[in-house]
C-alpha cells in the first residue's frame, strides 16, 4: 500500500506513516528515492485491529 492510503486507512497523517515506518512501528519498503514507500496490507490491517483492541471499552 502507499503511504497515502495507509494514512487513510488509519486516519492519520502521511508525515505519521513515515514517522512509523522509520521508528519501525510500520514494516517499510523502500522504491527508488527514500520518500517512495510501500507498507504491505496485512501489516496496515494488523495495526487498526490492534488500534481497535485499544480503543474499546472493556
Amino acid at each position: 500500500m502507499s503511504v497515502g492510503e495507509v494514512a487513510g486507512r488509519l486516519g492519520v497523517s502521511k508525515s505519521a506513516v513515515y514517522r512509523m515506518v522509520h521508528r519501525g512501528k510500520l514494516p517499510g519498503i523502500r522504491l527508488g528515492d527514500h520518500r517512495n514507500i510501500r507498507v504491505p496490507e496485512a501489516a496496515v490491517e494488523k495495526m487498526v485491529m490492534e488500534m481497535q483492541e485499544h480503543s474499546d471499552p472493556a
